[in-house]
């Protein structure tokens, strides 16, 4: 039997569907209708029915990344966390617990082939809040003697994706996205069918892995494999003027030096740890080109 948190969010579609092909019996819980345990893990703790046969639990609810810094990352990624175990504490404890977090956690703007044994410093709420839960939930594996695989993703793609690449996909097909510098920056990604299948895979074994497609596309390729046509550019000459005109605007500027330097920089993970357990991704640029998103 499998517990997912997050079951209706965009991830959680795919981690049901997989573990659906295994016939295993599946336990979703979170505020959405459907939901077998109907819970909003930040306000609440489930009522979660003992049951010797609790094989896994795969905590992916939590607020998403965005511009927002708020307090609520905190309410909904930590003490959502907190009441998740505090529920297991009263009902069955799980063999293995997966959690899904994020790249976010290491803090960085840019770097190559970052590694797992980085340094986790983040200044941004949402960083802050996955570190803290990261931290929550290896200790009461640790305690409970569950074993504990922490996912730090990148961004996720697959059919209709939300954020920024959603953004970028509605801009291109719009004719109004502008690659910027050439559109030479590399950035890590991984598709979200991937890591659902990874989930069986690794969590019997445990650790704290990335997971990227191992081609790291830049913004150029993307464009060219999403629109199927060459992008606009927009020199980084022209795009730094812009940018110090945002600088001056304040936080209602849609675009400033510090997202300038975010698009212009490459910023990769590296995912050697997981490749020794089987993680053989299909790269996002492939899935792009055959697939409609």
């Amino acid at each position: 039997m499998i517990l997912v948190t997050g079951f209706s969010g965009f991830l959680g579609s795919y981690i049901i569907d997989e573990i659906k092909t295994s016939n295993e019996k599946i336990i979703t819980l979170g505020r959405n209708k459907e939901a077998i345990i109907h819970c909003d893990l930040s306000n609440e703790v489930p009522k979660i029915e003992k049951n010797e046969n609790l094989e896994l639990v795969i905590h992916n609810a939590g607020k998403a990344h965005s511009t927002n810094n708020d307090e609520k990352y905190f309410q909904v990624n930590v003490q959502g966390t907190l009441n998740l175990l505090k529920g297991l504490d009263q009902s069955t404890k799980p063999k293995k617990f997966i959690f899904i977090s994020t790249v976010a956690v290491y803090g960085l703007d840019y770097g190559t082939d970052i590694k797992e044994n980085t340094e986790l410093f983040s200044s941004i709420n949402y960083g802050k809040s996955k570190i803290a839960a990261e931290k929550i939930i290896s200790d009461w594996c640790q305690k409970n003697n569950v074993v504990c695989t922490i996912l730090r993703l990148p961004l996720v793609v697959g059919k209709n994706p939300p954020g920024n690449l959603g953004s970028m996909i509605k801009g291109i097909r719009k004719n109004y996205y502008f690659n910027i510098g050439g559109g030479k920056a590399k950035k890590s990604m991984v598709l979200a069918n991937d890591v659902a299948k990874f989930i069986p895979i690794i969590a019997s074994i445990g650790g704290v892995y990335n997971l990227t497609d191992g081609h790291h596309p830049s913004f150029y390729e993307l464009s060219i494999a999403i629109g199927r046509k060459k992008a606009l550019n927009l020199p980084k000459t022209i795009a730094k003027i812009i940018a110090n005109i945002g600088d001056l605007l304040g936080d209602k500027a849609p675009f400033n030096s510090d997202k300038l330097k975010k698009i212009t920089n490459d910023l990769t993970f590296d995912d050697t740890k997981a490749r020794k357990y089987g993680w053989e991704p299909q790269t996002v640029l492939e899935y792009l080109k055959n697939h409609n998103i």
